[in-house]
Parts: structure tokens; sequence; C-alpha cells
């Protein structure tokens, strides 16, 4: 028995009180139930049924899986989870990667091998190149079996960094909630993961990494077109409807939109059972009336259904796990005008439910016979003792929920009267063979035929690729050719022209996508000429379009690019593909849409005039003397309407704002000379024009201005110490803020607020120490905005690489605020040992 507990539990909330449950909603024990009698347990639609593929001992607290190109499945077991209502010896190493066999083939695994063991929390695998990577926070190892026998042989080290080693005393920052995870090879060639900032490439025997925006909590999955898929705990799906690399080309665009988006509006759930062994339950609003989950708390593990086994109709739907409430979610994603939006299939219903209050989906997979997969952590407890409340603890003790560990079930969902059949091994096929693969029904074989081959690089069998990707029926067998031949060392211009000439809009922005080397060689000329062939296509080519003319500074693509965004003022992310890629090219974009006779009149009054400030703002953040005196004249010759929105423009940048007020905190703007277009601004009969450009006065400077006043402090220069901190902080930001929080400081849409000018980056140090320490749990408002968001400290960090990283992030970008002390960190650390809750707005404004 274990003891009574007589403190407070890391997730509990100071001054929050924890009312105990009603008493019809206190359950009795809820013991495991064997996989058989597991089975009674769901309810999903009558024409599914749900099967056992594998259960305990074979395996054992299973969280993640893969099918090898042979139907074998890997899975990785994190029996170090939770040991304990504790949750000590978690640093223990008794993870493990097995592998289960189907000897029989009857459709159930009756064997499993130990592959790799003695492992601390390992959370994701990914099959390459004949091995497997093996994600074991800090580091991601490349691990082969050299003699057959299915046993680690050889584990190579690929990175040291991926997220946090799990030990307590790392705190929050090695919280397995929220480390990196996933480790999925998308249809782009790249390996992305859940909750990290780094995507790696596999090419020739070599590893290539590259930075990229933060994904989601737990779980990652792709449609058949390559976007990428994700969610948190409390947000069930988040998508990637442009590539976030396209995202971060322009440091003097902030809010560009496109990555990470919001797809599900709806958050509310349908369990089958009561669920009052949830962290929050006391809480109004977790639980309804009846007991039931009432939103969503622990979303994770999505997949995008891209199998054959279903009905077509299920094709591209987004299936969501949901251990805390025991179900699987199935949305259907409607497509229109740029838009996902993600909905519900059922009625106040879920797709598959359990009333066993162990089910703990964690996972789901597609199949190599066409069927969805889903893995069952299988226990009582699953919350962390980082977030465990007393309002749970108490519950885990008086049922029993704390044990036993060690089991686990994955399952497979099959439509009823149709048959799921293994695909013949893909492991001894030849190339030629797998090339007929890429137009496999199912995404599954379509997706590990074109890794395979990428892999082998046979020369041989490139000419049969080349001639699937240049013309074929099959649009998706076009798209992973072409993406194969792409991994295979690039696309041929020749093979590239002809699928420029598909029917299908997929396949056309493909090419386009996959052309962009070719603006680098001597056939840019043809191949910029045949590319803005396509500024009339549909909006979702042209959206691809401008993506990839951004990669050039064309006076022809910059026109194209003014021309698509002028035809699509509603579309809800052509302002962001346009505007990523006019770095240093805002104004010549300006001056191409301003020149564009009528065309504002045509259009939303709204959008258009967004169009201008955000152009506008660009333009000031740029500090480029010449273009803002440049965007001055043409603000001045507009009309009203076009002017006064540059003029918001320019004041949204040059100013910030404060309490109701624009506020100039004496960042002038440095110009060449007076622009006389200023006194045409100022004396325009426009009364409000006139005041803005008066307002906006005081912002420009330049040589000789005479009424030019100090409006700041004085800046300090940095010592050598801390110009050397700010140096160190620049390479640290790098590495552990910018991926979110983006080099030029401005944030990023649904992911992170900006931290130029804001009061939060430059204000109070004490404030700002404790959020890097400690983290932050929303919601916050930067610039007026609104952000629901979760930031884990940087504890791990020590007090000077955390002084360091606040030091820059102080004093850059235009910054004057005052370096930090790593004594300064120090006092704060040691004021709050062991402390592991997020900091809240509430508490952080109470500090000075």
């Amino acid at each position: 028995m274990l003891p009574c507990i007589a403190m407070a539990q890391s997730g509990d909330k100071a001054g929050e009180a924890q009312a105990p449950l009603p008493e019809h909603l206190r359950l009795p024990a809820s013991p495991p139930l064997a996989p058989t009698d597991a089975l009674a347990s769901f309810q999903l639609p009558p024409e599914f049924e749900i099967e056992l593929v594998v259960s305990e001992p074979l395996i054992g607290d299973p969280v993640a899986m893969e099918f090898d190109p042979d139907g074998r499945i890997w899975v990785v077991e994190m029996r170090g989870y939770m040991p304990n209502i504790q949750g000590t010896d978690e640093d223990a190493p008794v993870g493990r990667i097995v592998v289960l066999e189907d000897a029989n083939n009857d459709g159930q695994m009756d064997k499993s091998t130990v592959f790799l063991d003695d492992l601390v929390m390992p959370r994701a695998i990914a099959l390459i190149d004949g091995g497997l990577v093996v994600a074991e926070p800090p580091r991601l190892w490349f691990c082969k079996d050299l003699d057959g026998d299915l046993k680690c042989d050889e584990k190579i080290e690929i990175a040291g960094d991926y997220a946090t080693q799990n030990d307590p005393k790392h705190g929050l920052r090695s919280n397995p909630e929220h480390a990196s995870n996933g480790l999925m090879w998308a249809l782009d060639n790249w390996i992305y993961s859940a909750n990290h900032t780094t995507r790696f490439r596999y090419s020739k025997g070599a590893w290539d990494r590259e930075q990229t925006h933060s994904r989601g909590q737990w779980g990652i999955s792709q449609d058949d077109y390559g976007r990428v898929f994700y969610n948190s705990n409390s947000d069930q799906l988040r998508g990637d409807l442009i590539p976030s690399e396209y995202l971060k080309r322009n440091s003097n665009y902030s809010g560009a939109r496109g990555a990470s988006v919001r797809l599900a509006k709806d958050q509310s759930v349908w369990p089958a059972r009561i669920n009052p062994g949830v962290n929050r339950g006391y809480r109004k609003g977790t639980l309804r009336e009846d007991g039931k989950l009432a939103r969503y708390t622990g979303a994770c593990g999505p997949v995008i259904y891209r199998g054959n086994q279903f009905p077509s109709e299920y094709v591209g739907n987004a299936f969501v796990c949901e251990p805390t409430g025991n179900f699987v979610r199935r949305n259907i994603l409607n497509e229109s005008q740029g838009a996902i939006n993600a909905v519900n299939a059922y009625d106040r219903m879920e797709f598959l439910t359990s009333t066993d209050e162990r089910f703990r989906p964690v996972n789901a997979y597609n199949g190599p016979d066409g069927s969805l997969y889903i893995v069952d952590f299988y226990r009582g407890l699953i919350q962390h003792r980082i977030y465990l409340t007393s309002f749970l603890r108490k519950q885990i003790e008086d049922r029993g929920l704390y044990e036993p560990i060690g089991l686990g079930r994955i399952y497979r969902v099959t439509y009823k009267g149709k048959d799921a059949k293994q695909p013949p091994p893909m492991s001894s096929m030849s190339s030629a063979k797998l090339a007929k693969q890429l137009g496999h029904l199912n995404g599954w074989n379509r997706s590990t035929a074109q890794r395979l081959l990428v892999e082998k690089n046979d020369p041989s069998v490139r000419p049969l690729i080349e001639q699937m990707a240049s013309s074929n029926r099959n649009h998706l067998a076009q798209l992973h050719s072409l993406w194969t031949l792409d991994g295979m060392g690039g696309v041929d211009w020749s093979i590239l022209k002809e699928a420029l000439k598909s029917t299908h809009p997929k396949v056309r922005s493909a090419a386009i996508r996959l052309s962009e080397p070719q603006l680098k060689t001597s056939l840019r000329p043809i191949v910029l000429e045949q590319l803005l062939s396509h500024q009339y296509d549909i909006p979702e080519v042209q959206l691809q379009l401008v993506l990839s003319l951004g990669q050039t500074s064309s006076s022809k693509a910059i026109k194209a690019a003014a021309s698509i965004l002028t035809q699509n003022l509603e579309h809800p992310y052509m302002r962001s593909a346009v505007l990523s890629g006019m770095k240093g090219k805002e104004v010549d974009l300006l001056s191409e849409i301003i020149n564009r006779s009528n065309w504002w009149a045509k259009k939303s009054e709204k959008a258009a005039s967004q169009i201008y400030t955000e152009i506008a703002k660009c333009i000031i953040r740029s500090r480029d003397a010449e273009a803002i005196e440049t965007a001055i004249q043409l603000a001045a010759k507009a009309e009203v309407g076009t002017s006064f929105a540059l003029l918001t423009g320019f004041r949204e940048s040059a100013f910030k704002r404060s309490q109701g007020k624009w506020i100039l905190d004496g960042k002038q703007i440095v110009l060449n000379k007076k622009v006389e277009a200023l006194n045409d601004l100022l004396a325009s009969p426009d009364e409000e024009r006139a005041v803005l450009a008066k307002e906006l006065y005081k912002a420009f400077s330049w040589p000789g201005k005479a009424e030019l006043k100090k409006v700041s402090p004085e800046l300090v220069a940095l010592t050598s110490e801390q110009q050397a901190r700010f140096d160190t902080g620049r390479d640290l930001y790098a590495i552990s803020c910018g991926a979110c929080h983006q080099p030029h400081g401005l944030g990023q849409d649904g992911l992170a607020p900006p931290l130029k000018d804001s009061d939060w980056s430059t204000g109070s140090k004490e404030r700002m120490i404790r959020i890097v320490l400690h983290g932050l749990q929303g919601p916050i408002e930067v610039h007026g905005k609104k952000w629901e968001l979760i930031m884990p400290g940087l504890s791990v960090f020590d007090d000077e690489q955390i002084a360091s990283i606040m030091t820059y992030v102080r004093r850059e970008w235009g910054h004057t605020a005052s370096p930090v002390d790593p004594s300064e960190v120090k006092s704060i650390r040691t004021q709050y040992p062991g402390r592991e809750d997020m900091w809240t707005v509430k508490d952080l404004l109470k500090i000075q």
C-alpha cells in the first residue's frame, strides 16, 4: 500500500481549490482487462471491426512503432515512464526496441526479438537504409544489425541535442510530455519530428540537418501530398499548409501564416465512459455533468489515413488519439479556398471508444495491408509527475491505477467484408518493381518504395521513374516519382517541363517547387518563363508559384507576384506566401501593386488595405533608407486610401503600442536626406492622413533635422565581457529559441509570440529570468494579440548561458535594454530550488 500524501503535487496551482468528485462520479477500482476482454470493451461503427495484433508479454509499454518493408513491426517500449506514483527512477535504462514477427501469417504477431535494450526513455524510431534511427534524448542513434539476427551490432550517434535527457535534475526541460519524437520520413525526403526544431535528411550515408519550426507535442503524420500534421494535448489538429522553410525567409515580415495552422476549431469530445481520472477534473468545464470528458486534454498521435482497406471516402481523414478520454477521433478534412477545416465525422460520437479506463491510445499508423493500427500504452496512470495534481493522485491511490505496468497492446481496425492483405516483402524487390509500387493504392507502399529507391539510388531505374514522373494518369504515382528523383540527386528540367503540363494541380505545384534549383543554373531564363506561364493558373498552383518566385530577384517574378496577390486578396495564405519571399524587394512589390490600375476598386477594401499596411511594415523594419524614402514618395502620390494604409503600416513598425498610445521609444529611422514628399503628406487635405503624417514625422531623422529630440536614454555600450556574452547568446538563441521565435524575433503565428519590441523581452529582467528558467503557461498578450501557449523553461542551461541568451535578446533587433549578469540569474534560481511550475502572467505581473 502506498503511504498517505502529506504534501502538494507538482501540478497543483497555488490558491486553486481541488474539490473532490461528487459521490455519483466516484468509481471503484479499475483492474486491467485481459486482451480478449479488452476487445469486448470497444465500440466503433458497425461497418468496422477491431482485432488484436499483439499484447503483453510480447510487448510492454509501447509508445511508437513502424513497419519495415517486410511487414515486421518495430516497437518502442518506454518501460521507464512513471514506474511508480512518485515518478522516481525514470532515468533507469530499462527501455527497449523490439521486433515483432507473424510467423504463421495469421495477422497476429507471435514472436518478439529485443533489437536494442538498456535505453533511457526511448520515444521514436525510423527505419533508414537497413538500419534504425532511435531517439533516446538527448541523442539520436543510428543502429544496425550486421549479421541478420535482428539485434543491434552497431550504434552511431547522429545528434546529441535531440531534446533533453530524462533526468529529474533537468526539471521541466526533460519532461517526457514535451520532448522530441516522431521521426517521419516525409514526401520531400526530409525526416520531421514533433516537438523539435531540426529536420534531418539522409543521403549516401551522410546526415544533413536544417533548422525548422517546432511542430506539436506527440505524434506526427503527413497526407498524400506531403503536408505535415500534428497536435498538442488541448489542440487536436494542426498542419503546415505552406512548407515552413518558405515562411522564415523574410526577417522583415512578422506574422507569416500557413504553418502550424489550427485546423479543428471545435475541441469538444464524446467519450463512451465517464472520465473522473483526468488531471484537472476538479476544474469547471473539464468534465460534463455526467462525468465524461468535455474537451481535449490529451490529444496525441494523429495519423492521416492513406490506406486502401477502408472505403475511398476515408482517405485523407485524420484520426486523433485521446488516451485520457479512452477514444480515437475521426476527422473529415474539408478543403476549400486554400483552407482546411477538420470536423468530427460523427454527431456527438467518436470513431473508436472503450469503456476500459486503461485503454490509452497514444499513436496511430497506416499499415502495409491498408488498415489502421493503434498503439495502446495500456496503463491506469499516464499523467507525468511534473503535472500530476493532488486530485488525480488521490484517485490513483484509491483505485489502484498505479499498477500494473509493463502491459501494452497494438490493435488493427479494418473495414468489414474487405480483405486486409499483407503485400509481398519489399526489401528483396528489384528497383524496377519498387518503382511500380510508387503508384500503389496504399500510401504506405508508395512511401516505403520511395524511401527504398532513394536509399538504393540505383541509376538503372532512373529512366523508368522519369517516365512515370513525366506523364502518368495516376497523379500520386507521378508525385512520388518526382520526389523520388529529387531524393536520388535531382530532377532534370526536361522531366519537370513535362510534369508542369499535368492536369492535376498537385503535380503542377510539385513540379514548380522542384524547379527552384534550376533557377540557379544557366537554364534560369527558360525555366522562369515556363513558370510564369502558370501565373493565371488556379489559386492552389498560384500559391506554390509565388513561393517559388520568391527564390529569385527577377523583376518579372516580382511583377507576377504582384499580379497573383491582387487576384487573390481573400486567400488566407497568399499574402504570406508573397511577402515571405520579398526580403529586400518589398518596395519593388509595392510599386508594382500601386501601378496596377483600378484593382483595389474591384476588390475587398479591407483586404487591399492590409496588403499595403503589411508591405509598409516590412519596409520600415528593413531600416533601408533608400527603400523607405521611395515608399514615402509612393505614399504621397497614392490616392487617399492607399496612402493612409501605408502610413498606418509605417506607424505600426516605427512605434510601439503601450496603454492605448503609440510611443516612439528612441529607435529613430535614419534617412539619407529629407524627403520632400513628407511635406506633401503633412499638407494633405485629408485630416486623418495629415494627423498620421505629423505623428510619423517624429520617427524620421536625417542630417540637419534640427527638431530631432532624444526620447530615450543613451545606449550604453557593452563591455568586452558583455559583448562576449551577447555573441554566445546569439548562438544559443539560434539553437534553443530561434526555431519558434524566429531569427528575426518576430515570432510565428500559432506557435510563438514576437520578442522584438516586446515589453516582456526588454522590460523587467526579474520577470524574464523567471520565464527563461521555469517556463510560461499562457495566455499572454503581446502586441495586442492573445497567445495560448506553453513555453518550457531552459533551466538545463547554466546561469552564464541564460544570461547570454537574455543579453542577446535585450540588445538585438534595435533593443537598448540593459544586459543580464549571471549573478542575477543565480539569485532567482536559488530563490526557487526545484521549482517545476511554469509561471503565469498573473504571477509575473506581481513582480516589478
